[in-house]
């Protein structure tokens, strides 16, 4: 005896995220990212936020791999 009882299952409605919840969450990573950017390239010598070397040797190898000049 084969029964062929069509079982659906109910898809979820995906709903689109707007722009105005979207807009401060990407200002926030923008700026955390030019603030990273910053870190990681100018942080160093006479433009230094941080006095000392400790930032720019954290930082070091990364600054390599982005191209920035260092020495």
């Amino acid at each position: 005896m084969a029964q062929s009882a069509a079982t659906t299952t109910a898809v979820p409605a995906i709903t689109p995220i707007s722009l105005r919840t979207l807009a401060p969450w990407a200002a926030f990573f923008g700026i955390l990212m030019l603030v990273l950017l910053y870190f990681a390239g100018a942080e160093q010598g006479a433009i230094s936020v941080i006095a000392g070397e400790g930032v720019h040797e954290w930082v070091h190898d990364g600054r390599h791999l982005l191209g920035f000049p260092c020495h």
